[in-house]
C-alpha cells in the first residue's frame, strides 16, 4: 500500500527526474568531446559541433595513435593500474584479515584506530617527496604505486566485510587442519568477491585518474597519461603544427585534445560495466558492520 500512495509516486517521479538530470550532466560533456574528436577542424573552429560530429573523419585519432609520447604515457598508465591493483588488493586483504580477528584481543581496536588516524592526518607533500627521494624511487613507477598501496577506506570496507562472515566457517576450516592463510584464500576470498571487485574499481580509477604524483615524481618522458593530459589541457598542444597540408583542414588543437581525452577515458568506460553489479553490494556489505 505504501508504494501506491500519491506522496510516494510524486517522490519517485521527482527522484527519476533528478537522477536523469544528473546523468545528463555527466554524459553530455563526454558526448560533446567525442563529437569534437570526430569532426573537422574547420567545423570545430566555427563552433558548429554540439553532440554530433560535423564532417566526420578519423584524422585526430590517426594522429593521436601515431604520437609516441602519448603511447608511452598510455602504456605507463596501464602498467601503473595493473601493479597498483595487484599490490593494493594484496596489501588491503593482508591488513584487513588479521585486524578482523583482533576485536576480542586487548588493544585490538586501538591498532585499527591507528589506521583511521592516517585518514585524518599525514606528513604532507614535502616530507612525502623527501621520503620518495631518499628511497631512490624518483622517476620510477614504484613512486606512483607504493605510497598509496594501502587505502585505509578500502581496508575498512574489507575489514567490515570479513567481520560479517560467520565465524563457523573459519572454525570448520581450522578443525579440518587448515591454517589462517589457507582459510583466507579458500574461504574468505571467494565469499568476498563483491567487496574485492568494489575495491578493484576504486583502486583502478584512482590510479588511472591520478596526475599530480606523476608531475612531481616523474620526468616528462615518463609521465603517465593523466599527467600528460592535464599538462596538455593547461598548455597549448603544438603537435598539430607539423601536420601535412592535407590534414590541416581536419586537425586543430581542440580535435587532437578531444581525441586524447576520449581515449584516456575509454578504458574506465569499458571496465566499469563488468564491475558495476558488484559495486553497490560491496559498498553496502562493507559499510554496515561496525
Amino acid at each position: 500500500m505504501y508504494y501506491k500512495t500519491k506522496s510516494y509516486r510524486i517522490f519517485y517521479a521527482l527522484n527519476i527526474i533528478l537522477l536523469s538530470l544528473i546523468s545528463l550532466a555527466c554524459i553530455l560533456p563526454l558526448i560533446h568531446v567525442l563529437a569534437l574528436s570526430f569532426s573537422s577542424g574547420l567545423a570545430v573552429s566555427a563552433n558548429k559541433v554540439t553532440f554530433w560530429p560535423v564532417d566526420f573523419n578519423l584524422d585526430s585519432y590517426k594522429r593521436t595513435l601515431g604520437d609516441a609520447d602519448f603511447l608511452v604515457a598510455f602504456y605507463l598508465s596501464v602498467a601503473r593500474v595493473v601493479l597498483g591493483v595487484v599490490i593494493g588488493i594484496a596489501v588491503t586483504v593482508l591488513t584487513a584479515y588479521p585486524l578482523s580477528k583482533m576485536d576480542s584481543l586487548k588493544g585490538g581496536r586501538v591498532i585499527a584506530w591507528f589506521f583511521v588516524f592516517t585518514m585524518l592526518f599525514n606528513g604532507g607533500l614535502i616530507p612525502s617527496y623527501i621520503l620518495i627521494q631518499k628511497l631512490h624511487l624518483m622517476n620510477t613507477i614504484w613512486a606512483l604505486v607504493l605510497p598509496g598501496a594501502l587505502g585505509v577506506y578500502n581496508m575498512i570496507l574489507m575489514l567490515n566485510f570479513f567481520r560479517a562472515i560467520p565465524k563457523e566457517l573459519e572454525e570448520a576450516s581450522l578443525i579440518d587442519g587448515a591454517g589462517h592463510m589457507t582459510t583466507l584464500i579458500r574461504i574468505y576470498l571467494p565469499i568476498s568477491m563483491p567487496s574485492i571487485a568494489t575495491i578493484v574499481l576504486f583502486v583502478a580509477v584512482g590510479h588511472w585518474n591520478a596526475w599530480f604524483d606523476g608531475l612531481i615524481y616523474m620526468q616528462k618522458e615518463n609521465w603517465p597519461m593523466s599527467t600528460l593530459l592535464q599538462t596538455m589541457i593547461k598548455a597549448p598542444d603544438l603537435s598539430q603544427r607539423t601536420v601535412s597540408d592535407a590534414e590541416i583542414v581536419n586537425l586543430t588543437e581542440r580535435t587532437l585534445k578531444s581525441a586524447k581525452i576520449f581515449i584516456g577515458t575509454l578504458p574506465i568506460l569499458l571496465v566499469y560495466p563488468f564491475l558495476q553489479r558488484y559495486f553497490v553490494k560491496g559498498i553496502v556489505l562493507g559499510a554496515v558492520k561496525g
